[in-house]
């Protein structure tokens, strides 16, 4: 064999070692993510960069083309990369337990589902539950917890692809400790609510939620209300409130909202802000108004909001609230009762009653879509407007709003017609507005085909993304994608989560801008949106090229009095 010269040898020796150092120094990654414009969550401009993964977290955000490898890489090239999406008011409480895929959510890049508007799924004692399993509806599942961090806890330990969080309601605080009845608690019984809101602090319930418009909570003052935020206050938490009223008194209810902000020196935020009724639009920009001089203060009060023209309740909310205080089971008696139904009917047709109609408020009946019935006999019915189905039977409204509420034995799920387009896009240009869908998470499969829904249940995020900021271009995309990322996660203080940055949670979205896309209508609400195209929810793949890859790796996301048990290091 012949010898190089001792020059040669040398030569290629150094350009081994050379090169095997090269490939030394090149990074290896779980999960790389090239060629993406990243979008990092506060709302900055988007910048050209790879990001990095390892197991759960985000570990760097690299120069775009720089040398790394990884176990999996995903070519973003035109499309967005993003913190994960906060839905910041979910009702997936339900349909996660049966589906923890929560597809139609998943498919619009949400990762973090927020629970807890006035009813929260604990604490529940036995009377509670027993109740809770007599409602049940289309989706029946046993209640093996008692508590609200033992619910979250069985979520994660059932398997869900979004991460979940929760508030306590005040709602089921309020049925715990006095039941369901029309009064007030004593100087007791109020310390014991207040115990059960810390308790849920510490179980990890980002503070309280309220529902105010609804009995048993139409029943509570304000200071109740002070006490069981101040409660949440003492570790942080605070406090979010569908409030008394969104239509003739909604600037009164602002008011409450504001002045318990002031009491607790915490978060106060407005769900699903709205100006009900069109006699009522005018009052949005006053609400705007006062958020605004509230903040100025230095108070910190924000608001969430749906993207859409028409709420979504039960049809019980065109029922006045003292024929339901008591439950459910006490509501039937009395709608049986003669002389109390021609009460209510009276009351139903009276539009200067002190309680707030949502019919009424909607204009007309044709403006009440009927979409969610327990009674099978009633399905068929499913997607009418009321005006239709009292015609068909030939009974005046009101007696036929009483008349399927018997019938069905439940609340009936309505959408009502109240909001003003243009309303919708002023409260969306607030900076201080994230999204809530104030829906479920399903599929249009299985037990969900039983029911329709509101199109937000499908399409909340895209048209936000897809209609008002790229099409109406009411702001930037970076601002739409921080309203979903950084603004919930700072308000709520959700740490190291929607953020793009080293140390972050591995909750990522690609998708496109130009096609985001919301298919959801009142007539056909079962369609995907469409323009996502890969979601990782802690580092796993749940999304890919648009489909749901069966994942399900969501963790409890604790908030800011949670006391870890013994053993369990924080997330």
């Amino acid at each position: 064999m012949p010898r190089l010269p001792l020059t040669l040898l040398a030569l290629a020796l150094a350009a081994s070692s050379t090169a095997h150092a090269g490939e030394a120094s090149v990074p290896r990654y779980d999960l790389l993510i090239r060629n993406g414009l990243v979008y990092d969550g506060t709302g900055a401009a988007p910048r050209a960069l790879d990001v990095a993964v390892n197991a759960d977290r985000i570990v760097a955000l690299l120069p775009a083309g720089q040398p790394a490898t990884a176990g999996h890489v995903v070519d973003a090239r035109g499309r967005a990369v993003s913190p994960g999406f906060i839905n910041t008011l979910s009702w997936a409480t339900e349909s996660l337990i049966v589906d923890g895929r929560g597809v139609s959510d998943t498919k619009q890049g949400v990762t973090l589902e927020i629970f807890g508007e006035g009813w929260s799924m604990g604490p529940v004692n036995a009377r509670m539950k027993a109740d809770a399993l007599k409602q049940q509806g289309d989706i029946r599942y046993d209640i093996p917890w008692s508590t609200l961090g033992g619910y979250l806890d069985f979520l994660e330990k059932r398997g869900v692809t979004p991460n979940v969080a929760s508030f306590i309601g005040a709602t089921t605080v309020r049925i715990q400790t006095l039941g369901e009845d029309d009064i007030t608690p004593d100087a007791g019984q109020l310390r014991q609510m207040q115990d059960v809101v810390r308790q849920g602090m510490r179980e990890g319930a980002l503070g309280v939620g309220s529902s105010l418009i609804y009995p048993p909570a139409s029943f509570a003052d304000t200071p109740e209300l002070i006490a069981l935020a101040q409660a949440a206050a003492e570790s942080g938490g605070g406090y979010v409130s569908h409030m008394r009223s969104e239509a003739d008194r909604f600037l009164e209810s602002l008011d409450e909202t504001i002045a318990i902000a002031r009491a607790t020196g915490q978060r106060a935020e407005v769900y699903h802000l709205k100006a009900a009724g069109e006699k009522n639009w005018p009052k949005m920009g006053q609400a705007i108004a006062r958020i605004e001089a509230a903040r100025a203060e230095g108070l910190k009060v924000s608001a969430n909001m749906y993207a859409y023209t028409a709420g979504g309740t039960g049809l019980t909310a065109s029922l006045p609230p003292w024929v339901q205080a008591g439950g459910h089971d006490a509501m039937m008696q009395r709608l049986r009762d003669p002389a109390i139904r021609a009460r209510v009917v009276a009351e139903m047709r009276d539009p200067g009653v002190a309680w707030e109609n949502l019919r009424l408020l909607a204009g007309s009946d044709e403006r009440l879509v009927l979409i969610d019935f327990k009674n099978p006999a009633l399905k068929p019915l499913t997607g009418r407007t009321l005006a239709s189905v009292a015609r068909e039977r030939g009974t005046p409204v009101e007696d036929t709003v009483i008349d399927l509420v018997l019938e069905d034995d439940y609340r009936i799920g309505t959408a009502y017609f109240l909001m003003s387009e243009e309303n919708v896009e002023l409260g969306l240009k607030q900076p201080w507005v994230s999204l809530g869908s104030d829906a479920e998470s399903s599929a249009p499969e299985g037990v969900f085909l039983k029911s329709s829904t509101h199109p937000r249940a499908y399409g909340n995020v895209a048209r936000f993304l897809g209609h008002y900021v790229r099409d109406r271009r009411l702001m930037s995309l970076e601002e739409g994608i921080h309203r979903l990322t950084g603004l919930p996660a700072a308000n709520w203080k959700l740490t190291d989560r929607g953020c793009l940055r080293p140390g972050c949670h591995a909750d990522i979205v690609v998708f496109d801008p130009v096609a985001i896309t919301d298919h959801a209508t009142y007539d056909k609400p079962q369609q995907y949106a469409t323009g996502v195209d890969e979601v990782f929810v802690n580092g796993v793949q749940v999304l890919r090229a648009g489909e749901h890859t069966g994942a399900t790796p969501g963790r409890v996301v604790r908030g800011p009095g949670w006391v870890a048990p013994a053993g369990q290091a924080p997330d």
